[in-house]
């Protein structure tokens, strides 16, 4: 490998709180490599404390489902545009899209073309839908970096270099869940029932979901008096959770926590929890839990009609089984919501062998992904 000539300066982009915490923690592998670096763009607060320089905030790219997409192209569009033209003028050695591939695709594209190299960070869902992205993958990205094992092989034969560098929150959960010290940290006793309701980290995600998930918890606390409730709040949500909490879960004990979602996992029993990559998470600190998820009615008609495969939970399609329940769209009822972690609760020896293949799911992830990924980076610089 050929050495760098001078301090490598990189542009990266990433949507939301999962892309900002992937992101940050490639940034972190790269710093250790490189440690007078480079990063511009569009991040979060957690890049921004690895050293990464803002241009526009991530959350403006926060957006879910296509209805809410359509309502905030215009502004999307320009930033886009404003983006493209200021990178095509500062030339960075290499442009990272991480995740958010309806922004970052067209805008690698458009990279790629102009001579600056394109590393796409996530290799989008063709595998469970929207397969026709594979064509644009190509166009888009010099290299994939992928956080499962099975999608080298699968972009390697549409003609697309691929790394499989594993998923870095398999690094940065522990095998040994500290659950003691997390219930310890939050208040709760060793023996007492916690559930971890978890919304979503997205406006869109907590309008759709969490007046189902406060109509669960009504039911659970009736049903389960002992049961204690903890609701995580992502960074700058806390107003719109407590307007829906006013509306819909006045009198409930639901214990708020400004993010500390790592440990709301370690801490509980079970979660109630929206798709996305929160179940990776709630998988990695072995829990069981029940996986809902609600979009716009125009948004759930076109994602219906381009599922490739029965899961839409990463830990089912990970196991390629329905190891946790999945209640989506209208089957997601605070009735059907409270039944399923009811049957989580009142089966330990279920819980206990579904730790076991999650452990399994952990191994088999873990590949110290900053360091693994920093390393593919160095090659595509160097060569």
């Amino acid at each position: 490998m050929a050495p760098i000539a001078g301090d490598p300066r990189f542009s990266m982009v990433a949507g939301e709180a999962s892309g900002d915490l992937l992101a940050s923690l490639l940034l972190g592998g790269m710093r250790r490599r490189w440690p007078q670096l480079s990063a511009t763009g569009i991040g979060g607060p957690k890049m921004a404390g690895q050293g990464f320089t803002p241009w526009w905030p991530s959350d403006k790219l926060a957006v879910h489902g296509y209805a809410e997409a359509l309502r905030h192209y215009r502004e999307i569009s320009g930033i886009r545009e404003a983006l493209a033209e200021r990178l095509l003028r500062e030339r960075p050695q290499l442009f990272i899209g991480v995740d958010a591939p309806d922004f970052n695709l067209g805008l690698e594209a458009r990279l790629k073309a102009a001579g600056v190299r394109t590393v796409h960070f996530v290799c989008p869902s063709i595998w469970a839908w929207r397969g026709g992205r594979v064509k644009k993958l190509w166009r888009s990205a010099d290299h994939v970096l992928c956080l499962f094992p099975f999608e080298p092989e699968l972009l390697q034969g549409h003609g697309i270099e691929a790394s499989y560098v594993g998923h870095p929150l398999a690094d940065a959960v522990p095998l040994d869940v500290p659950r003691a010290a997390a219930r310890q940290a939050l208040g709760f006793a060793a023996d007492e029932p916690v559930l971890a309701v978890m919304p979503g980290s997205r406006r869109g995600e907590i309008n759709n979901l969490l007046p189902a998930f406060l109509g669960a918890v009504r039911r659970l606390h009736a049903a389960r008096p002992a049961l204690r409730f903890v609701l995580p709040v992502a960074p700058g949500l806390r107003p719109l959770v407590d307007q829906h909490i006013a509306a819909h879960g006045a009198g409930l004990p639901v214990e708020l926590l400004d993010g500390r979602s790592h440990e709301a996992l370690a801490a509980c029993d079970a979660t109630l929890i929206a798709s996305g990559t929160a179940t990776l998470e709630a998988a990695l600190f072995k829990r069981p839990m029940v996986i809902a998820y609600r979009l716009h009615p125009l948004s759930w008609q076109l994602m219906k009609r381009m599922r490739y495969q029965p899961w839409v939970g990463l830990p089912n399609i990970l196991c390629r089984d329905f190891v946790v329940p999945e209640l989506l769209q209208h089957d997601a009822t605070p009735n059907a919501l409270a039944d399923a972690v009811l049957q989580w609760l009142d089966a330990p020896q279920r819980a206990q062998a579904l730790e076991q293949r999650f452990m399994e799911l952990h191994h088999l992830l873990r590949r110290d992904t900053a360091r693994t990924a920093t390393d593919v980076i160095a090659r595509l610089l160097g060569s």
